[in-house]
């Protein structure tokens, strides 16, 4: 399957390739995510004690205080960034975060298409999905 978005970060990166994990919800990188190791803290998502380290973090919206571009730059700084990061939409906190933390970033995805465990090529604006 493909599908298309809008590359707004990727570094010097041509390609990527990586296993999905999705929120259901929006994100908050302050309070929903252990900046010292990767782990959605959050019970109420459905990603509760999974890591987004080296994934390929899916989530609609990042929500939240203005320090989570901060908790992802110290997500960077400890070694637990995700591959890349899909959102529907992306606002200004995440995009910051993933330009302090060189976190590749597409946004305008249909989401509703992935589910966590699929295996996933970027590159450019275009998202292969492997099924």
């Amino acid at each position: 399957m493909r599908l298309e978005g809008r590359r707004l970060t990727m570094r010097n990166v041509a390609t990527i390739e990586g296993e999905v994990v999705k929120s259901d919800d929006p994100v908050s990188f302050l309070g929903d995510v252990d900046p010292d190791t990767g782990t959605i803290t959050n019970r109420k998502n459905n990603l509760y004690g999974v890591t987004i380290k080296n994934k390929v973090f899916a989530f609609p919206i990042g929500r939240g205080s203005t320090v989570g571009s901060y908790v992802m730059y110290r997500l960077f700084k400890n070694g637990c960034i995700p591959k890349a990061i899909l959102n529907q939409r992306s606002e200004t906190i995440v995009a910051v975060g993933a330009v302090i933390s060189n976190i590749p970033l597409m946004d305008q995805v249909d989401l509703e298409r992935l589910r966590t465990g699929q295996r996933v090529r970027i590159e450019g604006n275009v998202l292969e999905v492997q099924e």
